[in-house]
């Protein structure tokens, strides 16, 4: 098993690298959330999964370890496959997609290319149990529920995406807000502040 790559990117093709490690060229197919962080660094760590199929032996990166767990907690699901996890992560960010199972927001998981209403209501029922228990090292991902999550960041976000803003960059705006008890009005507002 292959589970960490420290090299030099040769070559960027979303999602696909191609990572040079000791002169040997690994290509790693990595959400497009891990495209953005990577920035334009020439040497890279990443996390990997490694999945193994007859007909098929493929590597998947992640720019964090939490990506990575979530990753395989979306491949344990029964009809989700490593391209649906891989668009699914390319879609919502970590705290996205926790606070959309907890929230239990079909519609936003549906959004994903690929995912149709009842996959993203099977997703839910599947994993609401489990990323509550998950263990994250990231604390501020770590107690996402229905009970503390602020329902205002699901509208929020949906009105900056409305204004034009991708999902990734209308969450990037609301993560940089702490107080929860914002209402959606607000929240738009210092979202845009923040930009």
């Amino acid at each position: 098993m292959i589970g960490k790559l420290t090299g030099k990117i040769l070559e960027k093709n979303p999602p696909e690298i191609l990572l040079e490690v000791g002169g040997i060229g690994y290509e790693i197919l990595c959400p497009m959330s891990s495209f953005y962080e990577m920035g334009t660094e020439a040497n890279l760590v990443l996390h990997t999964h490694f999945h193994v199929k007859e007909d098929a032996q493929t590597l998947y990166g992640f720019i964090s370890k939490d990506e990575k767990t979530l990753f395989r907690e979306l491949i344990r699901v029964n009809g989700i496959g490593p391209k649906v996890a891989l668009a699914i992560l390319s879609h919502l960010n970590i705290a996205s997609l926790m606070n959309a199972v907890a929230l239990e927001d079909d519609v936003l998981l549906a959004k994903t290319p690929g995912i149709g209403k009842k996959t993203a209501q099977k997703l839910i029922v599947e994993l609401k149990d489990r990323l509550e228990k998950l263990e994250l090292s990231n604390t501020k991902y770590q107690k996402i529920t229905a009970s503390h999550a602020n329902p205002n960041l699901i509208k929020a976000s949906a009105a900056l995406q409305s204004l034009g803003f991708k999902i990734k960059e209308a969450d990037r705006m609301l993560d940089a807000i702490n107080d929860d008890s914002l209402s959606t009005e607000a929240l738009i507002r210092q979202a845009l502040q923040n930009k």
